[in-house]
């Protein structure tokens, strides 16, 4: 259950970026789903490898890399999903740190709805 909250959490934020970036389009919130779908299947079996390859440039960076291998990352999901568009580098960037942080916020927010309902 968790993990379906997360996708449609996903693909709203996606969906809405869409809206507000101009470099980033998605056809519709259908779209937007398969996109959150595609990019957790991509985030559990290629971000780790790519991570492993880049492990110099992002020690070096102090894990600053690591923004870069999540526009890639969002950068491959587009290719893999059709009617969601990124224009270019700088806007898998843009939309990737974008979604990265407003998702981490609603994450802890649900996190610290759910600690109080169980207390």
């Amino acid at each position: 259950m968790r993990f379906l909250i997360r996708i449609l959490v996903i693909a709203a934020v996606s969906f809405g970026l869409a809206h507000v970036l101009k470099g980033i389009h998605i056809d519709s919130f259908w779209t937007a789903i398969v996109f959150a779908v595609v990019l957790a299947i991509l985030n559990i079996f290629v971000r780790p490898l790519i991570i492993l390859l880049t492990l110099p440039v992002t020690i070096v960076t102090l894990g600053l890399f690591l923004f870069v291998v999540n526009a890639i990352v969002v950068g491959l999901a587009s290719k893999f999903v059709d009617g969601f568009t990124i224009a270019n580098f700088g806007w898998a960037l843009l939309f990737s740190l974008i979604l990265s942080f407003v998702t981490s916020i609603l994450e802890r927010e649900l996190n610290k709805e759910r600690r109080r309902t169980v207390l």
